[in-house]
């Protein structure tokens, strides 16, 4: 006999819901896209790359075991592996065995990934800057914090700054 799926009733958006989810869609495009390409163009260095370097210097001793780092970076297991592969051919970050776990590996944070993180911050914050908050109102910024925060408290890691 055919499994059958639970008929469970759809509950379609509002057009105020709709508009915001699609806003949230194309905002959350467009910035990323104008920030990669600003990064890139000035240190050479994408949005992607920032983010692994941040998440690294994030923590006290600039490492994270491979699995803890996919967790937080919005890619996918695979796509971080050949991102930390780049990076690590660049001499930005370097591939630690776990001593107490053979199976682990950890991302470290070298001191030229450090130094590039430094140089590219400006820009990061620049953009964010210009193509997010000085857009909005402080008060809307409370908003938009509160409410992405919400939605976001189960995630791991640090804000991207």
């Amino acid at each position: 006999m055919a499994s059958q799926r639970s008929a469970s009733p759809t509950y379609w958006l509002t057009t105020v819901e709709l508009d915001a989810w699609r806003s949230f869609l194309r905002a959350h495009a467009k910035v990323t896209r104008q920030l990669d390409a600003e990064l890139s163009a000035e240190c050479d260095l994408p949005l992607g790359s920032y983010e692994v370097l941040l998440h690294l210097n994030e923590q006290p001793d600039r490492r994270l075991r491979m699995t803890e780092l996919a967790d937080r970076v919005l890619l996918s297991r695979s796509g971080l592996t050949r991102l930390v592969d780049r990076l690590e051919r660049e001499g930005l970050i370097s591939r630690e065995s776990c001593p107490s776990d053979l199976r682990g590996t950890f991302a470290v944070l070298t001191d030229e990934g450090g130094d590039r993180l430094a140089a590219a911050a400006p820009i990061h914050l620049r953009g964010v800057r210009e193509h997010l908050v000085d857009l909005l109102t402080p008060e809307e910024i409370e908003v938009v914090a509160r409410a992405f925060g919400r939605i976001t408290s189960d995630c791991p890691g640090p804000v991207l700054d």
